[in-house]
Formats: structure tokens, sequence, C-alpha cells
């Protein structure tokens, strides 16, 4: 540095020089901080690239079969094949530019074989192949081989309309996680079939490495590569979290499965008019939380989550567990069921199934608040469940009973207080309150410039209001 361009040297023979390297040192620090987030970055596009398993551009046409178990152990007890082949032609139609053209229900008695159809049944869909594309909701690799059409089994739709309608980074890499097992499945077929045709496995370039072994290491560093970016995400959401704790705005978690009306219902609690639910399956895959107010006017956070499906494998639901574990941080769920769908029971059983695979606190589940909605379709609809709530999200029944239900669970789980303060209106509590409480209501007595006011207040709120405040009166009803 030139003479004379420093900064003057602190009273008393101070660092002048010090501070100069002190702040380069600082600069170096955010340099090297950009620098970390620029190669997080490009190491986050290299992992959200094409998928292999993606269906590719353009229009599919597609058959849909479902096998329909007659008896024994995997015979489903809360549907029918009727039932299970309308949700996989559900499936299917959310996807954009594809056409089911065959619906087709096959008996079978062994549904763990590896063929499951029989001979005759086989040839009957072997002569029906005349499509592009087979949707299959159970097999898929021996169907491929025989037919020579792509088959996409239940997992692989769902993640390809996971993959449609992720938003987010965090969205995108949980999908990419899921995708880690197919992959490993789809390179043993690859090696399998690479063995049959050469002789057997073959060394890469004397490495000591067989092609199974190197395929095999990729998808595990690809793999470790994915965790490391869902946890950096996952700290960065426990600081978001900490921060709303610390405002101790209530928060209550929307669940259930795909297409119940849970984003209807929160703009219906909320009245926030961004909200745009579809009805379509998976619309929402990403956590997102919205302000509203109970009737005390306290304010809480709704936050809307994804749908769950009926025998959707245990590597999906654990790759979207960082963005389920947000549940177990809420102070109330509310479960809402489509009560007019065939399959409410066995919604309501896949809901409550994950939900105990997720490790959510016992007393989340003891405290959860179920909500029957679509009311609206059904004449003269009474529940028959104890403490269920009746609602039509769409047109405004019953909102006024749940926002009441929630209000009266939460005070009891946050340990909340309605109680009355009586205040001097010169001073400064009551601005004091409207900042750290839920203000109810205000009783001014004009003649001695008092008020009581009514106030909902959390315990750490009431803690440091009477240090402040010692002598202010409180009436607990």
């Amino acid at each position: 540095r030139p003479p004379g361009t420093g900064r003057p040297p602190r009273a008393g023979g101070g660092h002048g020089d010090d501070e100069d390297h002190d702040d380069e040192d600082h600069d170096d620090e955010d340099h090297d901080d950009d620098e970390e987030e620029e190669e997080d970055e490009a190491e986050l596009e290299e992992l959200l690239g094409p998928s292999p398993l993606a269906a590719g551009p353009g229009a599919q046409r597609v058959a849909v079969v479902q096998p329909a178990v007659k008896w024994g152990p995997r015979k489903p007890l809360l549907t029918t094949a009727e039932l299970q082949i309308a949700e996989a032609a559900a499936l299917v139609d959310t996807l954009q530019n594809w056409t089911i053209l065959d619906k087709i229900i096959v008996p079978t008695k062994t549904p763990d074989k590896k063929f499951i159809f029989g001979k005759g049944n086989f040839q009957v869909l072997t002569g029906k192949k005349t499509f592009k594309l087979f949707c299959l909701a159970w097999l898929k690799k021996e169907l491929e081989d025989a037919w020579g059409v792509k088959v996409f089994d239940r997992y692989t739709v769902v993640l390809h309309i996971f993959r449609c309608n992720a938003r987010t980074k965090e969205a995108k890499l949980q999908i990419a996680l899921a995708e880690i097992p197919l992959l490993r499945s789809n390179l043993k077929n690859e090696v399998s079939q690479l063995d049959q045709q050469r002789g057997g496995s073959r060394y890469i370039m004397g490495s000591g490495e067989t092609f199974m072994e190197t395929q095999n290491r990729l998808l595990k560093e690809k793999e470790l590569k994915i965790r490391n970016a869902l946890e950096k995400l996952r700290r960065k959401r426990s600081i978001l979290r900490s921060q709303r704790k610390r405002r101790e705005f209530p928060i209550i978690s929307v669940m259930g499965y795909t297409n119940c009306g849970k984003t209807t219902l929160i703009k219906a609690l909320t009245g926030e008019a961004g909200l745009q639910p579809k009805d379509q399956l998976f619309a929402t895959l990403d956590i997102t939380a919205h302000a509203g107010y109970l009737p005390s006017h306290m304010t809480v956070i709704y936050v809307d989550t994804i749908g769950f499906l009926s025998d959707l494998p245990h590597n999906l639901v654990e790759s979207f567990s960082a963005t389920l574990e947000e549940v177990a941080y809420s102070d109330l769920i509310v479960h809402v069921r489509d009560i007019t769908h065939p399959e409410t029971v066995l919604q309501k059983a896949s809901v409550l199934s994950v939900l105990k695979n997720l490790n959510i606190p016992s007393h989340l589940l003891e405290s959860m608040v179920e909500v029957h909605n679509k009311v609206d379709l059904i004449e003269r609809y009474k529940s028959t469940e104890e403490n269920a709530l009746a609602i039509s999200a769409l047109h405004g029944h019953g909102l006024e009973e749940l926002k009441e239900e929630i209000e009266k669970r939460i005070l009891k789980t946050t340990g909340k207080k309605i109680l009355t303060v009586k205040i001097n209106l010169e001073g400064p509590q009551l601005s004091w309150l409207y900042k750290q409480a839920t203000v109810q209501d205000i009783e001014v007595a004009p003649d001695d410039g008092t008020a009581r006011v009514k106030v909902i207040i959390s315990n750490s709120a009431l803690g440091k209001y009477k240090k402040l405040f010692p002598n202010s009166k409180l009436f607990i009803p």
C-alpha cells in the first residue's frame, strides 16, 4: 500500500496495519464463502440434471393394466381392482400429453410369482400390444422383455408426476434421491443382459473394477452428495423454524390423501387469494406456509404439505422425510379427508400409517383434528365417526366450527392462556401487549384512565410481563 493511504493508527499506539489485515482477512473469508456457494450451485446443477428415468418429451399413448388378486394374503381388504385401476388412471391423467387408450383388469392367483397373469391372460395382453407404452401398477421388467414396449410401474409414474410438479431445489433433490433404488435395479438388469451376451463380467480398462462395481460406486457417490445437499437445506429450514418459534406463532400442519382439498381448505381459512388449488394428484410437493387468524384474533401458520398415496414404496416416503419432518415440529395436525371418495377409509389408513412411520410425536397424533371435506356433495351428510368435523372447504360450510376447535386445541397444546389485565392507559403496557400477545378486547374506564385488556398470552410472554410491570393486576377466568 502506498504511504499515506492507510488508516491512521488508533490512539495509544493502536495497530492500523493490523486492522487493514483484518479487513483483508474478512474479504478473503467472504470470497471463500462466495466460491463455496458457487461450487455448491454447480454441484446442485449436476445432481439435478436430466433423469435417465424420465419418460421423455412428446405425447404418450398408455394402456393401464391392473392385476386383480382373487384370494390369499395379497388380496386387498379395503379396496377393489376397479378402484385401484381408477386411481392408476387418475395418476396417468395428471400427466400432460399422456392419453389412456385402454384399461385392463386381469385376474391373478399368484401376485408374487414372476409371471403373475398366467399363459392365457398373457397371450390376451400380448394381442392388445398396439400402443407405444404400457403403464403397469405392478410389474415391469418381464413385460418389457416380452413385449418390447416401455413399461412404467406405479412408483415410476408417481416419480414422473413429482418431477413435473417439483419447483424448489429441495423437492427436486428428494426426487433424485427416490430414483436411486430404481437406478440400482435397472443397473442389475442391464448387467445381467450384458453378462448373457458376453459370457461374464468385464473389467474396465484395467481399473480392477467391473462395470457393475463402477456404476454402483458412482450411484453411492451421487446418493451421498444428494443427502449432503438435503442436509444443508434442512439446516437452513431449521433456522427459519427457530425464528418462527421465537415469534411464537402456533404451527398447524394440514395433511391428507392427495387431492382431498388441503389447499382449498387453507385458502378458505386464510383468505389468501394467491393460493390456486388444482384438481389433480400431487399438485403440492413443497411445504408452504400461510398465515391465518382464529376467532380470538390469534395469528397461526397453516402449513400445506405433500399429499399421500396408498402403497407408496418406503424409499419414496423416506426420500421426502426432509419435507415431512416439518410436521413433527407442528403444534397441531389437521387431517383432511375427501369423504365422498369410495376409498376414504383406505385413504385414512394410508395417511395414518405414513405418519406413524415418520415417528411423529404421540401427542400430535392424539390431538389431531379430523376433517370430513366435500360434504356439499352428499345430501344430509352426518359423520359416524366421533369428533370428526364435517365441512365444505369450497363453500365455507363448517369452517367457523373448525376454527373454534383448532383454537381450543392450540390453547391446550401450546399452554397459552386467556386472561384479563388491568393497565394504566398512560403507560407502555398496552403497546407491549399488542406486540407480545393477542389482544382480544379492551374495556376502557374513563374515570380513572385505566382499561381491562383481554389477551391470549404464552407462558414466556406472561413471565416477561410480570417482570416488566410487577404492579399490574391479572384476572384469570
